[in-house]
């Protein structure tokens, strides 16, 4: 196989062997041209973990490395993201009070800051459900939130987000106040109107005129790897699949790639992406 004449990297993508086609969409993402790629821990539940402590979110991110392993074999530059689904405090709560499933969400983050200190992650997975809610359980929620951002300043990492469709301007305040730098902040399934690091889903339609204005993003394609969902939310081939087809079209340039694919990952995670 040639090498790739740039990067590309996925900002948010899962690999799950138990439920999915784990390493066959991985090979399907660099027969397209695919060359780095963030994985991010999936909820507990999907991989039979059903946490009562912070320490049981540790099966969960081991699970995690070893996947990470898995594809590196492959050829494939993986960073991990570990951390909380937002969702798991509805998920908690019928177990557990609204303060319990919160402590276990909070000391969750703490096992995952641990991987993060120790080289073996480069950033945390938190956020607010994306779903309307009670006003209690969005406070509780934002209370975890706050917790991500004050581990992620403290590690100085980075801290990628799953929350409501929207700008989120309210988390800028939030991160600032608590040592976060906000442009650190990737917002998943991000929209252009964010102050926050959009991470723009593959076949978002403003990425050409975002490219025109030098904006800074990066790209993903929230591949959930459920063989209940094929596909969804985008296929692994779509991240290198858009780039190349957007740079055929005259659409985007290759100054533009290095910009989504390597420049932006570097300062926003921290890391080092190299061909």
């Amino acid at each position: 196989m040639k090498t790739p004449k740039f990067p590309v990297l996925d900002d948010h993508i899962h690999i799950d062997p138990r439920n999915g086609r784990g390493i066959d969409a991985i090979k399907d993402f660099k027969r397209s041209g695919g060359t780095h790629i963030c994985l991010v821990t999936k909820p507990s539940w999907s991989l039979d973990v059903h946490p009562s402590s912070g320490n049981d979110y540790s099966t969960v991110f081991d699970e995690t490395l070893e996947i990470a392993k898995q594809i590196e074999e492959q050829g494939i530059v993986v960073f991990p993201l570990l951390g909380v689904h937002p969702a798991e405090i509805t998920v908690l709560t019928p177990r557990l009070t609204l303060k319990e499933a919160t402590t276990v969400m909070k000391k969750g983050l703490d096992c995952a800051a641990t991987y993060v200190r120790e080289g073996k992650a480069i950033g945390l997975k938190s956020g607010r459900p994306h779903y309307e809610t009670s006003p209690k359980i969005l406070a509780a929620s934002n209370e975890v939130l706050s917790h991500a951002l004050t581990l992620g300043g403290e590690l100085g990492c980075a801290v990628q987000i799953h929350a409501e469709t929207g700008p989120c301007d309210d988390v800028v305040e939030m991160a600032r106040s608590l040592g976060m730098d906000p442009l650190r902040v990737i917002k998943h399934f991000g929209s252009p109107e964010t102050p926050l690091m959009p991470s723009l889903v593959a076949k978002h339609e403003s990425i050409p005129e975002l490219c025109l204005a030098k904006r800074r993003f990066t790209m993903e394609s929230d591949y959930m790897d459920e063989n209940e969902r094929p596909g969804a939310v985008m296929g692994p081939r779509s991240v290198p699949r858009q780039t190349t087809s957007l740079l055929q079209a005259g659409k985007i340039t290759e100054e533009d790639i290095f910009r989504i694919h390597q420049e932006t990952p570097e300062q926003v995670y921290g890391v080092e992406i190299r061909i």
